[in-house]
């Protein structure tokens, strides 16, 4: 490496890091460093929008964190993984394109006391980001980098599923990212529709920086910790595959390593709560209580119903249709491979508000966590209540002082009553979905838990026993206003009592969104930016695509 001295550190290559990176190099000319713990490329089996599915329980792209036993689920400890490789989430992911609720941004911007971070600040960067395939203004892009469309093909279980809940009342919605979230339909997926194939972070944003000289990618290199000299951050440790070694930050460090593994980071380094730094032997270089907590992940519990024929997917990834659907991908770009297998939703609230609480899935197959058995594959449906806005908080500890031991993970699912209450609501729902036509007439019978549980006692037992991630851990080192003292970040996403340290990633979100988490980190990425290099940004959505169509010109 000819110099051990940058602009900007950025650890974590995921869905922030490849943004803050890319615009640093390409609009600023900043000299970046950014530090991937996994490795630099993906089979090209995940370019695929079904591929992703052959490495859900795998640990070739994901680190599989355990929790720690949960005592409201009777001791249980599920799996919440993360992504290891450069792209983060977004190269390993089911690619659903979902912002969230304007209700969430305005709640952070009145927490944060007006500070920017409004639904109405952060549409911008969504549309300067996204190249839509079908959809423009006033929500949407068309010429962005992030490529975003509808599945190439839709099953006959998802198109019923949508039927059955019009035929209970529930609207259709086209969009779920445009003037409201309620309602039933068809996610949109950050594919390309040309070519059918995921548009990642690296490949809608870094790939074009890539082979830049300002920018140094090192993977496979594991953060460490974060040097601080007289109340500054000015580098990072790292252990790289050549050995341990040190960078020095010019300008700032930029913490973009995810829920799990930026609290860790912080923590090793001296920043974060006095007793727990205290007790794994770690100098306290400022306190920061907040450091790991207000942790907030979506989880879902599933009511699985077997079919009287092959209405989706069962089966289709092995022998003579798994070579038949390849053929086809290779030869039409149509087909099963297409398709994420998660192609239908419905925003909803049980109780009956405005705005939705639940986001109810429908996979049409057989799908459960790995630790869940007794229910043999078969063709069949499965329909997900997925808690939106959890009010349980949980936590991410170190386990100790060694850099390279995993952090203790503590989603507290269901640890707030309502959380269950409400997931129940959602399950005997869905139950109703099962019994509403045309997905009536495809149903067999309820195989998991089985219509003989019906009872709230019993349907919280069947959610202890399966409750799973949604993969959307946030909150850990969140922000807020300078004088509350449980933020990690104030409103520009400083840390707290340290100069030269951001943090970028879903951890400073003070809540969690109402959806899928890869759109918001995207966008709040984007924002960092600006923030960052001083380039203030009003709130016209056609300013800043505009401006973003110059610089991509500037680079081509």
């Amino acid at each position: 490496m000819a110099s051990q001295h940058f602009d900007y550190i950025i650890v974590g290559g995921g869905s922030a890091g490849c943004v803050v990176a890319s615009r640093l190099v390409a609009e600023h000319e900043a000299r970046v460093l950014l530090i991937e713990a996994g490795p630099r490329k993906v089979s090209r089996i995940l370019a695929m929008p079904a591929g992703y599915m052959k490495f859900l329980a795998r640990d070739t792209y994901l680190t599989m964190h355990k929790v720690v036993p949960q005592p409201q689920l009777e001791g249980r400890a599920p799996i919440v993984p993360q992504a290891r490789v450069l792209g983060g989430g977004s190269a390993v992911n089911a690619m659903v394109y979902i912002r969230g609720q304007a209700e969430d941004y305005d709640s952070w911007d009145e927490t944060l006391g007006g500070a920017g971070w409004s639904y109405e600040d952060l549409l911008p960067h969504f549309i300067s980001q996204e190249g839509n395939d079908h959809l423009g203004k006033p929500y949407h892009g068309v010429s962005g980098p992030l490529k975003v469309s509808h599945l190439g093909q839709h099953s006959a279980m998802s198109r019923a599923f949508v039927q059955a809940l019009q035929e209970k009342g529930v609207p259709y919605n086209s969009d779920f990212n445009g003037a409201r979230q309620a309602g039933v339909g068809f996610m949109q997926h950050t594919i390309d529709w040309e070519t059918r194939r995921r548009c990642s972070a690296v490949d809608a944003f870094l790939r074009p920086v890539l082979s830049d000289p300002k920018l140094t990618v090192l993977a496979d290199t594991v953060a460490t910790r974060i040097r601080i000299e007289n109340g500054r951050a000015t580098g990072v440790e790292a252990k790289c595959p050549s050995g341990v070694e040190t960078f020095h930050a010019d300008s700032e460090v930029v913490l973009a390593a995810g829920t799990y593994m930026t609290p860790k980071l912080m923590m090793l380094s001296g920043l974060g709560p006095s007793d727990e730094l205290s007790h794994h032997g770690i100098v306290v270089r400022a306190e920061l209580p907040g450091v790991g907590r207000n942790l907030q992940d979506h989880h879902e519990v599933p009511i699985v119903a077997s079919t009287i024929g092959a209405f989706g997917y069962f089966g289709q990834d092995r022998g003579l249709a798994m070579m038949g659907h390849g053929l086809q991908y290779m030869l039409f770009k149509s087909g099963a491979v297409t398709t994420t297998g998660v192609e239908a939703c419905a925003f909803i609230d049980p109780d009956g508000s405005a705005r939705p609480n639940l986001q109810l899935y429908c996979v049409p197959t057989v799908y459960l966590d790995r630790d869940v058995s007794g229910v043999e594959p078969t063709h069949g449906v499965t329909l997900n209540p997925c808690l939106q806005r959890p009010k349980a908080r949980g936590s991410v500890r170190l386990a100790s002082s060694d850099p390279l031991a995993a952090p203790q993970v503590d989603p507290q699912f269901f640890g707030d009553p309502e959380d269950l209450r409400l997931t129940i609501a959602g399950l005997r729902y869905a139950r109703e979905v099962l019994r509403t036509d045309p997905v009536r007439d495809m149903i067999d019978r309820e195989i998991f838990p089985g219509s003989e549980v019906m009872s709230d006692e019993a349907l919280a037992a069947h959610c202890r026993r399966t409750v799973k991630t949604n993969y959307h851990p946030v909150g850990t080192c969140r922000m807020g206003r300078e004088t509350d003292r449980d933020a990690v970040v104030t409103p520009d996403l400083k840390v707290r009592g340290i100069e030269g340290l951001r943090i970028v990633d879903a951890s400073i979100m003070p809540t969690i969104t109402s959806g899928n988490t890869n759109a918001p980190v995207l966008a709040i990425a984007d924002k960092a930016v600006d923030i960052m290099t001083g380039r203030a940004v009003g709130r016209d959505a056609g300013q800043l695509v505009s401006r973003r169509r110059i610089s991509h010109a500037n680079q081509v």
